[in-house]
């Protein structure tokens, strides 16, 4: 066996987990010690600090992106310029997910447990750091922990409500019961192959001969990360607790955890199973996007309630995810993936940002009280509307780009067969029923003639520049599209096989 010396100048390839150390720190400490007076700074301080990391981010990607290809511990931890502009596209929404909540986290709910709600989420962000990075199935469980448990406790922050606490329970339980089945799947792939490295993996399966017990392994690890993007029929918790948890912590869960799990979960189907999944799983992935993108469409129909609606949007726009990780990691599709997560981060934010000021001035969240909804705060309404349009694909916002490419991206994996223009063929009919009940709530507040239920109010100066961000980068990202051929470039100079 070879050794390999490890000294601690290994953690200086971790470029961005140290600078989201340093941020961590920070808060910590000005949480910590400052007095009571100086604490309705900390949002504004956590915000700023998130922005500089996501600056320089960027400028590394842009000046040096060679410099950020980077491996330790002995190949457990990967650095790459793809992965870097993966996590630099997280921090964007990190980024608008603070601003948008400094209102509701200076309330006076908040005063004495709002230094751990940054904390926790600060601790999240690392374990979805680890994920993507992560070529080890260990460091891989150590980032989905440190992803998985603190957001239980986000969940549970308005523990004054019983939503909130039947959220928190069904969250910690479902993110229990995944990460077992998720350790069962290891198991066997350690039994068969006696390693957790995904190269050896990989190599160990490579001509090997198909067992049930490799049936086994690989269905639960497909469910154990299913769980966490709330892929179908691993979507049952997520309703419950979008709309038990608070609106912010609502907002960050639905695009943030899950455009990390999506490009883990690319890494391994690529680099650990590609062989196996070929051969055994490529149609059962099918299966499971079709089924997530109707389940997803047809439950957010029927639903009132924005978070609950918006809830099973978010199930369906995973399934449409799930479009770039069945590609064998072709870059075409892996540039389209990441355009699709930071496409999602800015429509999604936009609409919870919009939820999150009218339920913190009125507690209403039925979609039957947005009606006439213009007529009252009509800036709220054409951000709302500019929100749904993105989500549903309608030219010429960003939305329509991005599902244009993570289709033409599916389509460009090497190898495609019929089966899979079927696949986008359906994916492409069900953003027609998508279109009807993202227009819905496009109804409510133009068309609507009934008596206006949510009265005239002024947002804080914080939810308006969230909202003119997330308003920016919907129209922006349709209007630039050099940004997806850049992502092109970097996908194809640095492929992930």
């Amino acid at each position: 066996m070879e050794i390999v010396n490890m000294d601690y100048t290994q953690f200086l390839a971790m470029k961005q987990e140290i600078g989201l150390l340093i941020v961590f720190i920070v808060v910590f400490l000005y949480d910590t010690f400052l007095p009571a007076k100086s604490q309705k700074a900390l949002p504004g301080l956590t915000a700023v600090l998130m922005l500089i990391l996501t600056v320089c981010g960027i400028v590394f990607e842009a000046v040096a992106p060679e410099t950020l290809s980077k491996t330790a511990f002995a190949g457990m931890y990967v650095s790459t310029p793809v992965i870097a502009a993966l996590k630099t596209i997280l921090n964007v929404g990190v980024v608008i997910v603070l601003i948008q909540s400094v209102n509701w986290a200076n309330s006076s709910f908040m005063a004495m447990r709002r230094g751990e709600f940054y904390e926790l989420l600060l601790v999240t962000l690392f374990g979805m750091y680890l994920m993507v990075s992560a070529r080890h199935f260990l460091l891989f469980v150590i980032g989905l922990e440190s992803a998985s448990l603190p957001l239980a406790a986000m969940v549970a922050l308005d523990k004054n409500r019983y939503e909130s606490h039947e959220a928190a329970v069904k969250y910690i339980l479902t993110a229990v019961f995944s990460s077992a089945i998720f350790m069962l799947g290891l198991s066997f792939v350690y039994g068969l192959t006696g390693s957790l490295y995904f190269n050896d993996i990989y190599a160990a399966l490579t001509g090997a001969g198909v067992n049930m017990m490799l049936i086994v392994a690989l269905a639960a690890v497909v469910s154990g990360v299913g769980f966490k993007l709330s892929l179908v029929p691993f979507h049952l918790w997520t309703a419950d607790v979008y709309q038990g948890a608070p609106t912010s912590v609502t907002s960050y869960l639905s695009v943030i955890s899950k455009g990390a799990a999506a490009f883990a979960f690319l890494v391994i189907l690529v680099q650990a199973f590609g062989m196996l999944y070929a051969q055994l799983w490529e149609w059962m992935l099918y299966a499971l996007i079709i089924l997530t993108i109707t389940v997803g469409n047809l439950f957010a129909i029927r639903q009132k309630n924005m978070k609950r609606f918006l809830a099973f949007s978010s199930v369906s726009q995973a399934g449409y995810i799930m479009l770039g990780v069945i590609s064998d990691g072709a870059p075409v599709a892996t540039a389209a993936m990441m355009f699709y997560i930071l496409v999602y981060i800015f429509s999604n934010l936009a609409a919870f940002g919009v939820i999150g000021a009218i339920e913190r001035a009125s507690g209403k969240l039925s979609m039957d009280d947005y009606r006439g909804l213009y007529r009252t705060n009509p800036r709220l309404s054409v951000a709302m509307m500019l929100a749904m349009f993105s989500l549903a694909g309608i030219p010429p916002f960003a939305g329509f780009f991005s599902k244009f490419f993570i289709f033409t991206g599916a389509l460009s994996a090497p190898g495609v067969g019929t089966a899979m223009y079927v696949l986008v063929l359906i994916a492409l009919i069900n953003t027609i029923v998508s279109l009807y009940y993202y227009l819905l709530v496009v109804k409510a507040m133009f068309i609507a003639d009934d008596q206006c239920v949510i009265e005239p109010f002024r947002s804080s100066a914080s939810e308006r520049l969230g909202l003119w961000i997330t308003v920016a980068g919907i129209i922006g990202l349709g209007i630039a599209s050099w940004f997806f051929s850049e992502l092109n470039v970097l996908t194809a100079t640095y492929p992930l096989i």
